[in-house]
This record gives structure tokens, C-alpha cells and sequence, in this order.
């Protein structure tokens, strides 16, 4: 498998996800601007939509959408445990959280990723606060992870969306939940593969 990534986006989840997986899979950086591979290829005949991830399979599928790769990746791997059984009231729960990440969380960090200023930006930070404060009782009675005791793909999404507030300025430091699930995802062993892979870590 081959992952296509831009350093520290959202990509960074599935990243995480093929290391706690342990799964054998090669990576190329994307200029999502430019749509080219750090290889040179024209990053459009991979994902014509232009963005990261793409996961390039061994049969030569290629899987786009990060939700959808965190969950087929979980699927084809159920002992891992990084999704519950399809059909369950926690599969259920968990793509609530998923659909939250990307539709409310991720994407209200993109006017800020596009140069908002001024009014535009405030406002943008507004919802971002607002969004990242949706977590706070979820985490509130303890649970290390957003399904409870177990790691699942979503906590890899959640924690590469929450990494975004240091790159636009915003300190989490008013979520005391959020941050510390940041810290305890930033520590397990596969996120720091992943990032130190990325360049944005340094190696141990």
C-alpha cells in the first residue's frame, strides 16, 4: 500500500491508523497546490478531487475520503478492535463521531487554512472554539477515548484536527479534556511514528 499525505493534515489519521495496525505501506508527500507528488507524478490522476489521503491499495484500488479509509482499514482488521462490529449500536457511535470530526470540527478550520482576516477570522475561531468545546463532556467522566476504553479510529481523526489549533494560533489550553487527550494520543507509539515520518516530531 502507498499512502499520499501532506505533512500534519488529515492524512495524519490514517497514518496513525496503518501504524497501530502495523501494516507494511510506503508513503509520498503531496503539493495539495501544485497537485503534485513528491515523486512528480500529477497528483489528479490519484484523487482527481486534489486532496489528501489517498491510499493506493496492492491491488490498485485507490481509497480516497479519510473517514472512509480509517473505517475500511479497521474493517479488514477486526481484531485490532479500532472499530466496533458493523451494524452495533457502538458502530453507530462511532460514526457520529466521525461524521462530527469532518463536518463540523475539520471543516470549520478551513477559512482560517485559507487566509480568513480580520472579522472573517474571529468569526472562524468563534466556531472552531465552539466545535472543539462539543468534546469536553464527552471526556468529562474519565474515558481516555471518545468510544470508552478503547482506541478507535476516531480518537486518531479527532487528535490530528486538535493538533490544527497550534498551526493557526488557538490555545487549547480553555479545553482542559481536549488537551489532555492530545497529550495521551501524541504518546502512543504509532502516533509518534507517524509524526516524526511527517517531519513533525523529532525523532526519540
Amino acid at each position: 500500500m502507498k499512502l499520499y499525505y501532506k505533512p500534519g493534515a488529515c492524512s495524519l489519521a490514517t497514518h496513525i491508523v496503518l501504524n497501530e495496525l502495523g501494516l507494511s505501506f510506503d508513503i509520498e508527500s503531496v503539493d495539495t497546490s501544485a497537485k503534485t507528488t513528491a515523486g512528480g507524478r500529477d497528483f489528479l490522476e490519484i484523487n482527481p478531487d486534489g486532496y489528501v489521503p489517498a491510499l493506493a491499495l496492492d491491488n490498485g484500488d485507490v481509497l480516497t475520503e479519510g473517514a472512509a479509509i480509517l473505517q475500511y482499514l479497521a474493517d479488514q482488521h477486526p481484531a485490532s478492535g479500532l472499530a466496533p462490529t458493523p451494524g452495533s449500536w457502538e458502530r453507530t457511535q462511532l460514526h457520529r463521531h466521525l461524521n462530527f470530526i469532518s463536518a463540523e470540527l475539520h471543516k470549520s478550520f478551513s477559512p482560517l487554512f485559507q487566509g480568513a482576516e480580520g472579522v472573517a477570522r474571529e468569526a472562524a475561531i468563534d466556531k472552531v472554539r465552539k466545535r472543539i468545546a462539543h468534546f469536553e463532556p464527552i471526556f468529562a467522566d474519565g474515558r481516555p477515548y471518545l468510544m470508552g476504553d478503547t482506541f478507535s479510529v476516531a480518537d486518531a481523526y479527532l487528535f490530528t484536527v486538535l493538533n490544527w489549533a497550534g498551526f493557526i494560533g488557538l490555545s487549547l489550553d480553555e479545553f482542559p479534556q481536549a488537551t489532555a487527550f492530545v497529550a495521551r494520543i501524541a504518546e502512543r507509539q504509532a502516533t509518534r511514528r507517524a509524526l516524526e515520518a511527517e517531519g513533525l516530531r523529532k525523532a526519540a
